[in-house]
């Protein structure tokens, strides 16, 4: 009895601030108020923190003032203006969580990206809308009214928190982001490389040299899921493998790196001065290279399609001028690794420690990458000239 009594109490008092605020007809100030109390009385029931508070009464007039205050705010604009207000607002939010196909034009595209994403989404909104209030499926705001309070539902809804795994929850809006985003064809990829580099640096050591090999593998345009799903697992593995060695703030970094995220904005968000995300940068430069050719080489490698079984990805000249580099004792840790022994079991046929071994085979792998790479550098210059 209760509830049915402050339930009325909210609807007139919207009824009556409607009528004061807006030029609607009585009737369409009655239907609105109807649906935001009873979205506002809904969630009261549904939520076990406001049930316990006590106070029920209270926080449905809150949570209906809310939405009347946005609905009015929304009428007030206009309908161009609130159109553009709602618009610029979901663009700020998904902005950084669209990348665009064209690495070169990123600023255009995304823009064009997110225009296409929000049209999908609004249609997506005005179905929940439909569903929520339970209006028919062929509803549509007809009035400035409606409009204004479909526009405030989208903003909310887009806003609407998502519990995920360990605790953690994200906007509806950026989920759906994420997924359009994902789902969008690509030319060319936000890769280790860059992530690594920070997007501007211009190296010649023998390690970016290895770097610039996992990006032209990174962007190449594949539809093969096999490749795709080793791609997601390298970055998986990556994270975990940095994580694992107490390296959150590399972690991050990299995180926010393959969102294509400008380097000034990245320095804002982890708080940083340009020389400590220099540092930074170095510092996961130095583990990437640990991940690559030394803790999980044969995923990285076999990713990039220059496992053992593909002669480290060298050409048969490449691989013929490799081994004539190497000496009888690292050939014979070669054909070891070939033979598909472990790095204990190869220890013990050589007589020497485990750590051992790893430091001689990542610096064959090193020279594997110094190899293929002169090899494409020197092709390049010959084009060039």
């Amino acid at each position: 009895m209760g509830e049915i009594c402050w339930g009325e109490t909210i609807f007139q008092s919207l009824c009556k601030e409607l009528n004061l605020s807006t030029r609607a007809s009585e009737q369409n100030c009655r239907d609105v108020s109807e649906r935001i109390t009873e979205e506002a009385t809904r969630i009261c029931k549904e939520s076990k923190r406001i049930q316990d508070s006590g106070d029920v009464e209270t926080w449905a007039m809150t949570l209906a003032q809310h939405r009347l205050q946005q609905c009015i705010q929304y009428y007030q604009l206009g309908q161009n203006a609130g159109t553009l207000e709602l618009h610029s607002t979901l663009s700020a939010i998904v902005y950084r969580y669209i990348t665009p196909p064209q690495v070169q034009s990123s600023y255009q595209a995304r823009l064009e990206l997110i225009k296409d994403f929000l049209q999908a989404f609004y249609l997506e909104t005005l179905n929940a809308f439909r569903k929520e209030t339970q209006l028919p499926v062929t509803y549509r705001p007809r009035t400035l009214l409606e409009l204004a309070e479909y526009m405030a539902f989208t903003e909310r809804y887009g806003k609407r928190r998502i519990p995920l795994a360990r605790g953690r929850s994200q906007q509806l809006i950026i989920l759906r982001a994420q997924t359009f985003s994902q789902q969008q064809p690509r030319e060319s990829f936000v890769d280790l490389e860059q992530a690594a580099q920070g997007g501007n640096e211009s190296d010649t050591t023998n390690h970016d040299s290895l770097l610039g090999l996992v990006r032209a593998a990174m962007v190449m345009e594949s539809n093969d899921s096999e490749s795709d799903s080793l791609r997601q697992t390298v970055v998986e593995e990556l994270i975990a493998y940095l994580e694992e060695h107490k390296q959150q703030d590399c972690a991050d970094y990299f995180a926010l790196r393959l969102q294509d995220l400008p380097t000034r904005e990245i320095e804002e968000i982890l708080g940083l001065t340009p020389r400590q995300r220099d540092y930074l940068q170095q510092r996961f430069k130095y583990h990437l290279l640990r991940f690559a050719l030394g803790h999980r080489w044969e995923l990285v490698h076999q990713w990039l399609e220059a496992d053992l079984e593909r002669d480290l990805g060298l050409l048969p000249h490449q691989w013929q001028e490799f081994l004539n580099q190497i000496g009888a004792s690292d050939q014979n840790l070669l054909s070891l690794k070939q033979q598909g022994l472990s790095e204990v079991e190869i220890a013990k046929v050589l007589n020497c420690k485990t750590a051992q071994i790893q430091k001689r085979w990542f610096k064959l792998l090193e020279l594997a990458w110094e190899i293929r790479n002169s090899s494409i550098s020197g092709a390049g210059a010959s084009t060039d000239e």
